[in-house]
């Protein structure tokens, strides 16, 4: 540190810095928002914090410089984050009589609202749906009262009715012979699910939509917002999420199907809500079959990953991918699976 000229000592206090979150980071996962909330919400910074220390260990690395083991460390120590934010091999494909095509999608209310500047955002999610075929498709963010139409599919909560929250829907061209909704309290979000038979297996299928922040995610607009009043507000989101999930698993629990549980959490895959959903019985898609950055919601600076297809170790993922459709502020995923 002595030798360091004054700029690379600055740059050296930045790099520890970025070090030690990142090292703190490796607890959320362990962490229930209820006893800590204040730490569970450094879990959406994650991804910038390895993009940081990858770079801060690049730029020691061309100075030949020792201060690069510092980020070299921390970053081996959570190798496994590096894996869950992005897929060095190339995404596998594999064609089996067997494959199950699962595709989650918040279409955020078909544009209603008019965030997007296209009149057609509704045809055009359509028609992107037909185009893909997916065997089940989980919806989020979806107009029960403004459906859409689509031929061999059987639906539930896909039309406007006065007992399940609108929000989510579910397709799925095999029959469905059981369904339900979770329904959480002061709040439009809920979990759905329906009991599908495809030739002799019964499978259970989650549609997972916890509690958004509600925070801009326009960074211009963002800059308006006080650093305090955004804390305050993720940190009551992430003790919402936490409550949602516990009932979740309660539901779960007494399922005796093999599961599927897909939708956007509203969380990244380095929090504790994730861990606790994931569990140790069930396959992250993209980890198994996924490539690249894996980004499945729209935001500038740094990818995020906060939607999700999960599935029962009794399957075997043969194909995940991620669409760059721009359509909402989140992107499809679709995940092909089969049974063993």
């Amino acid at each position: 540190m002595k030798k360091l000229k004054f700029f690379n000592k600055i740059i050296f206090l930045v790099n520890s810095l970025a070090a030690f979150l990142l090292l703190i980071s490796y607890l959320l996962p362990h962490v229930p928002p209820k006893s800590f909330a204040a730490l569970s919400v450094l879990s959406l910074g994650v991804p910038l914090l390895i993009i940081l220390n990858i770079l801060f260990f690049v730029y020691w690395l061309l100075q030949v410089k020792k201060q690069m083991i510092l980020s070299l460390v921390v970053l081996v120590l959570g190798w496994s984050y590096l894996s869950s934010m992005y897929k060095f091999s190339s995404s596998k494909q594999i064609e089996n009589t067997k494959n199950i095509s699962v595709m989650s999608y918040n279409v955020r209310l078909f544009n209603i609202f008019e965030w997007l500047p296209s009149k057609t955002v509704k045809e055009d999610i359509t028609t992107f749906i037909k185009k893909e075929q997916p065997d089940i498709l989980c919806l989020q963010e979806y107009r029960t009262k403004d459906p859409i139409e689509l031929d061999g599919y059987y639906g539930y909560n896909t039309t406007f009715n006065n007992v399940v929250k609108r929000g989510q829907a579910l397709f799925s061209k095999f029959p469905i012979v059981n369904s339900g909704s979770l329904e959480f309290s002061n709040t439009s979000n809920n979990v759905i699910f329906v009991d599908v038979v495809k030739a002799k297996d019964t499978i259970r299928v989650y549609n997972v939509h916890l509690q958004s922040s509600g925070v801009n995610t326009d960074v211009d607009k963002l800059k308006n917002e006080s650093s305090g009043q955004l804390f305050q507000q993720v940190s009551k989101t992430f003790k919402a999420q936490q409550t949602q999930v516990e009932l979740f698993l309660q539901h779960k629990s007494k399922c005796p199907y093999k599961t599927i549980i897909t939708g956007d959490f509203n969380n990244t895959a380095y929090s504790y809500i994730y861990k606790e959903i994931k569990g140790d019985d069930l396959l992250d898609t993209f980890e198994e079959a996924g490539n690249g950055f894996g980004k499945t919601y729209d935001f500038k600076f740094f990818p995020l990953r906060i939607d999700f297809i999960l599935v029962d170790k009794r399957f075997t993922v043969n194909g995940f991918r991620t669409f760059e459709e721009k359509l909402s502020d989140h992107y499809p995923i679709k995940a092909s699976i089969a049974l063993d």
